[in-house]
């Protein structure tokens, strides 16, 4: 069962593609851009454009490997993405194969159109260790092996995981000759900058309108999620994935404006009342939700400053209080994983977000 078909960014297809046929395809990618708008999905069409055994035509969508590569069943395409933790402190490659088998399963089952990862979900270091062991094999039935790493922000350090990034690092800049890995982040700025060094950056691009109705009315999206408004389809911004998530992120995102508004205009007795309402550790996944959320409007708000390219920016001061405060939100991030309260986090996030924004 293929997952749905790419629709749009035609450029970077164009681009991309080219370089490929050429031999001058970067063994290392990242593809930034805004938050649901198929980065994950362009990476699977260009792992099927380099594991298709017509070069000429790549991606033919005909032959064995492009069918497979559709299916999510090619042997030599490994698509890693945010997991729960697994049980096992210490899992085997074997597990980790397991596990990512099972929920790419679930994703195709889906047709590709799934939900974000919650918060408490993170590419974690057994994960890390998979991949690159992975990438020391030789492709199964190819010319080459692709590994997608989707929402690549998500990779959270670990004590003691020093070897595990080392060796990853030391992947990206110098892969295997038959080993292509393209990473996707809405959020490349929370990368390390180590692994930016390593890696070639592309922009990709919202979907016009145009593109984005064309995916609405995709038979197997339309079956999905229904029929979509012009309202709801403007309120997307370019992102098909914003249609897919649909109400599951309306919680969250409801917590984040209100975190705002208690910075911006409440009290101190409001934001301490706010901090207290957070949950206890057992919902920490809602937590982390909420703060990707607040990732997304402090953008929003900087983008808004700091006005369009080549004009002066209209509130200059706000741009670079919002700037801050998405460091601020990344440090929370990297609390929140640890064992430490979310109104802990919460009340030391709201005084530092005070600080930046009035």
């Amino acid at each position: 069962m293929p997952i749905v078909p790419l629709h749009g960014h035609h450029g970077v297809r164009e681009r991309l593609l080219g370089a490929l046929q050429r031999d001058a395809l970067p063994a290392s990618l990242l593809l930034t851009g805004a938050r649901g708008i198929g980065k994950q999905r362009l990476a699977l069409w260009l792992a099927q454009a380099a594991l298709c055994e017509r070069r000429a035509e790549a991606p033919c969508g005909a032959c064995r490997s492009c069918r497979f590569a559709r299916e999510l069943t090619h042997p030599d395409l490994h698509w890693f993405f945010p997991r729960p933790r697994l049980k096992d402190s210490d899992p085997s490659v074997g597990e980790v194969q397991a596990d990512y088998a099972d929920a790419t399963a679930d994703r195709v089952k889906a047709r590709g159109l799934y939900a974000p990862p919650s918060g408490a979900e993170g590419i974690y270091v057994a994960a890390v260790r998979a991949l690159v062991q992975l990438a020391s094999v030789s492709p199964a039935i190819g010319r080459r092996k692709v590994f997608v790493v989707g929402d690549a922000e998500r990779m959270v350090p670990q004590e003691g995981s020093d070897a595990a990034a080392n060796a990853f690092l030391k992947l990206l800049e110098e892969p295997p000759a038959d080993t292509v890995i393209v990473l996707t982040s809405s959020e490349p700025g929370a990368l390390l900058p180590t692994i930016r060094s390593r890696v070639v950056c592309v922009r990709v691009a919202p979907l016009t309108d145009t593109e984005m109705r064309a995916f609405a009315d995709d038979e197997v999206v339309a079956g999905a999620i229904g029929k979509v408004s012009a309202d709801r389809l403007e309120a997307a911004g370019g992102a098909p994935g914003a249609l897919v998530a649909g109400a599951e992120q309306d919680g969250p995102r409801h917590e984040a404006r209100r975190l705002l508004e208690t910075v911006t205009a409440g009290t101190r007795a409001d934001r301490m009342r706010f901090a207290f309402s957070r949950g206890a550790a057992g919902a920490r996944g809602a937590f982390s939700d909420m703060l990707d959320e607040l990732t997304v409007a402090l953008h929003d708000l900087a983008r808004e400053a700091s006005g369009r390219p080549g004009e002066p920016a209209p509130d200059p001061a706000t741009a670079l209080g919002a700037s801050r405060a998405v460091a601020a939100v990344e440090q929370a991030k990297v609390r929140a994983e640890g064992n430490v309260s979310p109104q802990l986090v919460t009340a030391w996030l709201l005084g530092e977000l005070t600080g930046a924004l009035r």
